[in-house]
């Protein structure tokens, strides 16, 4: 089992900057693909970055392309997911997820546990 616990979520102003963290338990974090996902009211979930065990591969959704860093601290058992100039399009709850392999895909369905999400809220 793997227990996953978000934050910095909030409110931010049309370009500027968040950074989320997801703190994990359980499972041995080293060897854990981890990924973040958002979604909004009545659309799917969607993937917005992954990372690989080691943070040496990294995975984006082109709509964060160049925006969004994913990068992770095995010392801290703790993933991020930096966001720069954030848009409005952006506003969702993100998820933080984990899988049960060292490599990162960009599929929910082969993640394993979630945390409960966090709002990020971008105003225009």
């Amino acid at each position: 089992q793997v227990q996953l616990v978000e934050s910095g979520g909030g409110l931010v102003q049309a370009g500027g900057s968040l950074r989320l963290s997801c703190a994990a338990s359980g499972r041995t974090f080293s060897s854990t693909a981890m990924g973040w996902f958002r979604q909004t009211p009545g659309k799917e979930r969607e993937f917005v970055a992954a990372i690989n065990w080691s943070g040496m591969a990294t995975y984006y959704a082109d709509f964060v392309k160049g925006r969004f860093t994913i990068s992770r601290d095995n010392a801290k058992n703790t993933v991020y997911l930096q966001m720069s100039s954030l848009k409005f399009e952006d506003t969702a709850v993100y998820y933080c997820a984990a899988r049960n392999s060292r490599f990162a895909v960009n599929l929910k369905e082969q993640f394993d546990y979630w945390g409960q999400g966090t709002p990020v809220t971008v105003s225009s």
